[in-house]
C-alpha cells in the first residue's frame, strides 16, 4: 500500500512552457519593441505581450485539466530540463513542478495578468516607452512563475530575486522623477534585507539535513549517511528511510516534504532535537524563512516600501501589489508548512506579526486621501490576514484569501486606476464625488469589490476572511492557548477598520456631488503623466452613431499628454479638454473589471462553501490537501457548527455591516460635518495616524540616517586608516628599498669593486718584476735563498 504522506512526482514534459512564453515575450519587446512600435504601431507590442500571456494560461489550463483527472496522490507533476551544477550532495535543477498548490497560484498569476495586460492596453496606451512597459510586465510575470513553478529553493529563489528586479523597474518605470526612482529603490533595498534572512535560513537548513553541530562546541559535524562525500574520504551509501524516502541535504521541494512529512524518516524529530547556538534549529529556520516573506509581503517591519510603490502605473499596482510578487511570501510560507507546523514558535511569530500588520495598516487606511495609498495600506492589511492563516496552521485558509484577495484587490487597484483616469488624473477622493453617475461600470465593480473586502456574506471575501478568523479563534498549535483568540479579536477590529476604509472610499469617490473639473493637480500630474483626452475620446465613442466611427473613436480612448497616438484615427474633442466632466473608461478596461468583479463575488461561493453550511467542506481545502501534509497535524479546538455560525454572523454581518454604517453615515454624499470636526478635536491623534505614525520618519532618522553615517564612518576609516596604514606601508617600503640600494651600492658593490681594484693593483704591482733580463732572475733566486737561509736559522 502507497504510503499518502510520500509525494511521487510524475514527469510532464511541457510544463517549462507557462513561464517561456511570457520570457519569449519580453525577449522580443527587449530587442526589437522600439523598431516595432515605430514601424506598425503600439499595437504590435502589445500583442506580441498580450498573446505571450494568453499561450502562458492556454499551457496552464491543460495542465490543470490533466492534474484535475489525476488521483488526488497522483497531483505531482515534475518538469526536469537541466542540472544547473552540482557540488558534493548539493545539486541544483533547473526544473519545474506543480502540485495542487502550485497549480492554484501557476492559474492566478497566469490569469489575472493577462486581464491586467489587457487592461493596460487602454490605460498606457498614449505612453511613450509602450514597449518597455510591456517588456518589464511579461519578464515580471515570467519572474513570478519561476517563483511558484520551480521545484526547487534555487529555482525559486531566482524568480524570487526576478520579482524583485521587475518591481524595480515597474514601480520606477516614470524614472525621470526622481521621486518615482526614489521609490523603486525604496522597494529594492527593503526587500533585500529580507532576501538576506532566506538565504541564511536556506544556508541552515542544508546543514541541518547533513549533519548536526556538537554540543558544547561550535563544530560542525558531518553525519555518516547523509553529508554525501567528505573531501578525502570515499563517498558514503546514502541513508534510506523505511518508507523508500533517501535522506540526507536537498533543495527539492518535494524531497524534503517527503523527508518531513514521512514519519519513518525521523527527520522531524532529528530537526526538532537540533540546536544552533543555544537555538531551537526549526524554530531559527522558519523564523528567518519568514523574515524573506516579511520583505517580499510587506508585513511589519518590512512594509514601508509598498505604499511607496504606488508611484508606479496602476496596472503595476494590481499586478504586482495585489495578485502576485506581494503574496510570495505567504505562497512560501505555505510550501513550507510540513517545516512551519514542526516550530509553534515560528508559528506564533507568523500569526503575531500578521496580527499586528493587520490592524496597524487598517488603521492607517481610515484618514488617507490618495485612493491609491488606501488601497496600499488595505494591501498590507489583508496580507496580515494571510499570515494569520498560515501562522496559526490554517495553510488552506490564507491561500483561500489569496485567491479572493488577488480578484478583488486586482479589481479595486484596476477601478482606481479607472476613477483617475476619469477625474483627470486626480487621485485626491476629496476632489472626487459623484463619479457613480458618470462611471456606472467603475462604480458597480468598485462597489462588488468592496463588498467582497469587507468580508460580507456570499461575497468570496466573507469566505476567506471568516475561515481565517474562526480557525484563529480555535488554534491550539501556537505558544499559549489565548493566543488564538487574542488573534481573533484583533481581527475582527481590523476586519472592521477594512469594512470602515473600503467604503469610506467608495462614498468619497462615488457618492454626492462631483468635486473635481477644475484642471490638473500638479502633484497628481506628476504622479500619473498621462492626460484627459481619453474620456473625450470615450464620450465621442458612446455617442457616435455609425459603428466604424465609435470603433475609431474607442481606438483613440486613451490619455494624450504626448500628442496623438500614431495609429489613432482623429477625432472631435470638446472644448474642455481640461478639467470637463468624468467619462467612463473604455472597454478594453470596464471588461477586464466585470470579469474581476464577478470573480471577488463568485469565488468563494464556488471554491470555499463552509461545512458548517452543509457539505462535505470547502472545494479548495480538498483541492489543496495533497500539498499541506501538515494540515492534519496542527492543533485546533473542536466546536459545533452552530458556534461555527455564530462567528459568521458576527464577521460577516455585524462587523461588515457595522463598517458600512460608520462610513455611510460620516462620508455618504459628503454631507457630514463629523470628520472635519473630529479632525479638529483630536487634531494629534488624528496627525500621528494621517502621517502613518511618523513610521517612515523614524526609519529615516535611525536607519537611513545611521547608515549614511556609518558609510561616512566607514569612508573616514578607509581614508585616514586604511588608505594611511597601507600608503605607511608604502613610504616602509620605499624606505626600505632606499637602504637597500645603500647598502647594495656602497657595501656589496663597494666590497666587489674593492677586491677588483685590489686584484688590479697587486696585478700592476707585480708586473714590474717581470723584466725580462736573466741576471735580475738570478739575483731574485739568490736573495730569495739568502733569506730562506736567514728564516730557517732564526726558527731553530
Amino acid at each position: 500500500m502507497q504510503n499518502e504522506a510520500i509525494a511521487n512526482a510524475i514527469q510532464v514534459g511541457w510544463l517549462w512552457l507557462i513561464p517561456a512564453f511570457p520570457l519569449l515575450g519580453s525577449a522580443l519587446n527587449a530587442f526589437l519593441g522600439p523598431w516595432l512600435q515605430r514601424a506598425y504601431g503600439k499595437r504590435a507590442n502589445h500583442a506580441i505581450a498580450v498573446g505571450a500571456m494568453v499561450l502562458s494560461c492556454v499551457v496552464a489550463e491543460v495542465a490543470f485539466w490533466k492534474m484535475v483527472a489525476a488521483h488526488p496522490h497522483e497531483r505531482f507533476f515534475e518538469n526536469h530540463l537541466w542540472t544547473m551544477w552540482q557540488s558534493g550532495s548539493l545539486r541544483a535543477d533547473l526544473s519545474f513542478g506543480l502540485d495542487p498548490l502550485g497549480m492554484l497560484m501557476t492559474m492566478i498569476v497566469t490569469h489575472v495578468a493577462t486581464l491586467i495586460h489587457v487592461y493596460s492596453t487602454g490605460y498606457m496606451a498614449d505612453e511613450p516607452a509602450y514597449w518597455r512597459f510591456f517588456m518589464w510586465l511579461n519578464l515580471f510575470v515570467f519572474s513570478m512563475l519561476l517563483l511558484v513553478m520551480g521545484s526547487n529553493f534555487v529555482v525559486m529563489f531566482f524568480g524570487w530575486e526576478g520579482v524583485g528586479l521587475c518591481s524595480y523597474g515597474l514601480i520606477a518605470f516614470w524614472y525621470e522623477d526622481i521621486e518615482k526612482a526614489k521609490a523603486g529603490m525604496k522597494a529594492f533595498v527593503v526587500n533585500r534585507f529580507g532576501d538576506f534572512g532566506f538565504v541564511i535560513g536556506l544556508f541552515i537548513l542544508f546543514w541541518s539535513l547533513s549533519g548536526a553541530w556538537a554540543p558544547g562546541t561550535n563544530k560542525y559535524v558531518p553525519e555518516k549517511g547523509l553529508s554525501g562525500r567528505i573531501l578525502g574520504t570515499a563517498p558514503d551509501r546514502p541513508k534510506m528511510a523505511p518508507g523508500g524516502v533517501r535522506l540526507g541535504p536537498t533543495v527539492e521541494f518535494r524531497e524534503l516534504r517527503n523527508q518531513v512529512a514521512d514519519e519513518s524518516t525521523g527527520m522531524a524529530e532529528r530537526l526538532q532535537g537540533m540546536t544552533f547556538w543555544g537555538f531551537p534549529v526549526i524554530a531559527l529556520v522558519c523564523i528567518l524563512f519568514f523574515v524573506g516573506a516579511a520583505g517580499k509581503s510587506a508585513q511589519i517591519p518590512l512594509y514601508v516600501w509598498l505604499p511607496d510603490a504606488m508611484a508606479g502605473p496602476t496596472p503595476v499596482s494590481a499586478l504586482i501589489h495585489a495578485a502576485t510578487m506581494v503574496t510570495a511570501g505567504v505562497y512560501m510560507v505555505a510550501r513550507l508548512n510540513f517545516l512551519f507546523a514542526l516550530s509553534p514558535a515560528a508559528m506564533t511569530v507568523v500569526a503575531m506579526v500578521g496580527c499586528l500588520t493587520a490592524i496597524f495598516a487598517a488603521s492607517i487606511g481610515f484618514f488617507q486621501y490618495d485612493i491609491k495609498k488606501v488601497l496600499a495600506y488595505s494591501t498590507v492589511s489583508q496580507l496580515g490576514f494571510m499570515f494569520i492563516g498560515v501562522g496559526i496552521g490554517a495553510y488552506w485558509a490564507g491561500i483561500f484569501h489569496l485567491m479572493t484577495h488577488a480578484f478583488f484587490k486586482a479589481c479595486l487597484f484596476l477601478g482606481s486606476g479607472s476613477v483617475i483616469l476619469a477625474c483627470h488624473h486626480e487621485q485626491d477622493m476629496r476632489k472626487m464625488g459623484g463619479l457613480r453617475e458618470y462611471t456606472p461600470i467603475t462604480r458597480w465593480t468598485y462597489l462588488a469589490a468592496c463588498v467582497s473586502i469587507a468580508g460580507f456574506p456570499f461575497a468570496a471575501g466573507f469566505y476567506s476572511k471568516d475561515e481565517i478568523l474562526w480557525k484563529a479563534f480555535t488554534a491550539r498549535g501556537l505558544l499559549q492557548p489565548w493566543m488564538g483568540p487574542a488573534i481573533w479579536l484583533v481581527g475582527t477590529i481590523a476586519a472592521l477598520g477594512t469594512s470602515f476604509y473600503m467604503f469610506r472610499s467608495y462614498f468619497m469617490t462615488f457618492t454626492g456631488k462631483y468635486r473635481g473639473g477644475e484642471g490638473h493637480e500638479i502633484k497628481e500630474t506628476e504622479e500619473d503623466p498621462h492626460s484627459v483626452a481619453a474620456h473625450q475620446d470615450a464620450d465621442v465613442a458612446l455617442h457616435a452613431r455609425q459603428p466604424l466611427a465609435a470603433l475609431e473613436a474607442l481606438v483613440a480612448t486613451v490619455p494624450h499628454e504626448h500628442g496623438e497616438p500614431e495609429d489613432a484615427a482623429p477625432v472631435h474633442r470638446d472644448e474642455h479638454a481640461h478639467g470637463g466632466l468624468p467619462h467612463e473608461s473604455p472597454k478594453s478596461m470596464t471588461y477586464v473589471l466585470i470579469a474581476l468583479a464577478a470573480a471577488a463575488v463568485l469565488a468563494g461561493f464556488v471554491f470555499g462553501w463552509p461545512a458548517a453550511w452543509g457539505g462535505s467542506g470547502p472545494m479548495l481545502e480538498h483541492w489543496l490537501a495533497p500539498s499541506l501534509p501538515a494540515q492534519e497535524r496542527v492543533p485546533f479546538a473542536h466546536a459545533p457548527h452552530s458556534t461555527e455560525l455564530l462567528f459568521q454572523l458576527i464577521g460577516g454581518v455585524l462587523v461588515a455591516g457595522l463598517g458600512w454604517l460608520l462610513a455611510y453615515a460620516l462620508y455618504h454624499d459628503n454631507r457630514s460635518t463629523v470628520p472635519e470636526r473630529l479632525k479638529v478635536i483630536f487634531p494629534r491623534a488624528w496627525a500621528l495616524v494621517f502621517n502613518k505614525y511618523y513610521v517612515d520618519e523614524l526609519y529615516d532618522a535611525t536607519v537611513v540616517r545611521g547608515s549614511l553615517v556609518f558609510s561616512r564612518v566607514l569612508y573616514w576609516i578607509d581614508q585616514n586608516v586604511i588608505d594611511g596604514f597601507v600608503n605607511f606601508m608604502g613610504w616602509l617600503g620605499r624606505a626600505v628599498a632606499y637602504v637597500d640600494a645603500a647598502i647594495d651600492k656602497y657595501i656589496v658593490d663597494g666590497a666587489v669593486n674593492g677586491l677588483a681594484s685590489l686584484t688590479w693593483n697587486s696585478g700592476s704591482a707585480l708586473r714590474r718584476i717581470q723584466t725580462g733580463h736573466i741576471q735580475s732572475y738570478l739575483y731574485g733566486a739568490l736573495g730569495g735563498a739568502i733569506a730562506f737561509v736567514i728564516i730557517q736559522y732564526v726558527i731553530r
